[in-house]
C-alpha cells in the first residue's frame, strides 16, 4: 500500500467519525480503512467530544482494537437496531453496490449492514471501478464440509476460484470457522442475478455481493473529499 493510499483511507475514514453522535449505536467495520475510524472515534469519546456510544463489531479483530481503546462494545441481540455503521469495501460502483470481504469479515459486516438504519463505506481513490469485478474477486463463505462441491459450482457459474490461505499456506478461517473461496469472474454483468444464484446455494454462507445497502460513500483522492449519497 502506498503512502498516499494510507494517508487517503486516514482521511476518509476521519471524516466519517464526524458524522457519529452521541448516544448512538454504531457498527465498527473490518479492515485498514476501518481502523482508522475505530481510532479516531475513540480519541472522540476520550476528549468528551462524544459519550454515550455504545458499538457493535464486525469481526474478532475489530472487537479486540476497540475494547483496547476503551470503546464500549455491545450486540445485535441488546441492540438489533444500528443508528450508523462504517465500513470499507474492496470495489464500489457507481450506483453504490459493493464487494465486500477482503479482510474475511463479509458475514458479520452484512449481518451488521442489514441491521443499520445508514451504512457508510469509506474508501480510497482505488476502490470506485465502473462495474464489480473488474479489479476485485468476489470472496464467498462456504462451510468446510463438501466445500468441493461449491468449487465446482462456483467454476460452472464461471469463476476463476482459489482458496483462500494464510500466509503459512493453511486454508484461511472465518471467525465463524468457515473458508473463504475467492472467486474471479471478471466484471459482473448481472449482479442480482448472481446474488440469487449463491444465495440459493446450500453451503454458501454468505458473499461479498454487498447490493442496494449502502446509503452514503466516502471517496478520499488526490482531490480531497466526496460525499455520495444513495
Amino acid at each position: 500500500m502506498g503512502e498516499q493510499t494510507s494517508e487517503q483511507k486516514r482521511h476518509a475514514a476521519e471524516h466519517a467519525a464526524t458524522f457519529i453522535e452521541s448516544g448512538m449505536v454504531v457498527g465498527l467495520g473490518t479492515g485498514s480503512t476501518a481502523v482508522h475510524m475505530v481510532r479516531r472515534l475513540a480519541e472522540l469519546l476520550r476528549t468528551g467530544q462524544l459519550r454515550d456510544i455504545v458499538c457493535v463489531a464486525t469481526s474478532n479483530q475489530t472487537e479486540d482494537e476497540a475494547r483496547s481503546l476503551g470503546i464500549s462494545i455491545t450486540t445485535l441481540e441488546a441492540h438489533p437496531v444500528v443508528d450508523l455503521t462504517i465500513d470499507g469495501a474492496d470495489e464500489i460502483d457507481p450506483q453504490l453496490n459493493a464487494i465486500k470481504g477482503g479482510g474475511g469479515a463479509l458475514l458479520r459486516e452484512k449481518i451488521v449492514a442489514q441491521a443499520s438504519r445508514r451504512f457508510m463505506i469509506v474508501v480510497d481513490a482505488s476502490k470506485p471501478s465502473p462495474q464489480l469485478g473488474t479489479h476485485w474477486a468476489l470472496p464467498v463463505e462456504v462451510i468446510p464440509f463438501g466445500w468441493g462441491t461449491q468449487r465446482t459450482f462456483l467454476t460452472d457459474l464461471g469463476a476463476e476460484v482459489k482458496v483462500r490461505s494464510r500466509a503459512d499456506g493453511q486454508p484461511f478461517q472465518t471467525d465463524q470457522g468457515n473458508m473463504i473461496l475467492d472467486c474471479r469472474f471478471g466484471p459482473i454483468a448481472q449482479l442480482h442475478q448472481l446474488n440469487d444464484q449463491l444465495n440459493r446455494r446450500v453451503g454458501i454462507v454468505e458473499h461479498g455481493l454487498f447490493l442496494d445497502l449502502v446509503t452514503d460513500l466516502i471517496v478520499a483522492d488526490k482531490d480531497g473529499l466526496r460525499h455520495i449519497k444513495r
